[in-house]
């Protein structure tokens, strides 16, 4: 069964794009309030699309909206000036009436597992170090160099990588410019 087709007990994972943009918008705005716009993490996406084949939708029992998924081609710009691609992961989205419902956990490990491991690229998102850490191994270690458009919490800055070693100890992260 592939991530898209994923079931847990009360969900169904299916592809973002399947779902009406108004009604994910209308999602965003219930999870995290209308003035979400203005936070850093979208100015680090700012004029991105996010990326189809990582971002799902999750459904109860009732086929609901109730829960989703975005992510997004980010990169960090090291002091040279080299872009690093990266992919943003998040927001998480669900309905604050269905949190701690597992649905938040489900909608990352279908993205996450869609990530081809012949050719990672990094994945970062700004969320609690412990949570992220223990479920999917991100980490705040190494990003203590990296900057953001917009105020945020250093130790909440997150990068998940299969070799550390390939990422700038500084540099400033934003929308992947090609």
């Amino acid at each position: 069964m592939s991530p898209a087709q994923h079931q847990t007990a009360q969900a169904a994972i299916i592809p973002l794009d399947n779902v009406d943009p108004a009604m994910v918008e209308d999602l965003l705005d219930r999870a995290f309030e209308p003035e979400r716009h203005r936070r850093t993490a979208y100015k680090v996406r700012d004029g991105m699309d996010w990326l189809p084949a990582l971002s799902f939708a999750a459904l109860d029992s009732a086929d609901l909206l109730v829960g989703t998924i975005q992510c997004w081609p980010v990169a960090l710009t090291d002091e040279e000036g080299r872009a690093h691609p990266m992919i943003m992961v998040g927001p998480v989205a669900v309905l604050p009436e269905r949190q701690n419902e597992g649905f938040g956990q489900a909608l990352m490990s279908a993205s996450l597992s869609c990530i081809d491991d012949r050719a990672p690229l990094p994945q970062v998102l700004i969320g609690d170090p412990e949570y992220y850490g223990r479920f999917w191994g991100f980490s705040n270690e190494g990003t203590g160099g990296w900057s953001l458009p917009g105020p945020f919490e250093q130790h909440r800055l997150l990068v998940r990588c299969a070799n550390r070693a390939v990422l700038p100890a500084a540099g400033v992260l934003g929308p992947w410019l090609r």
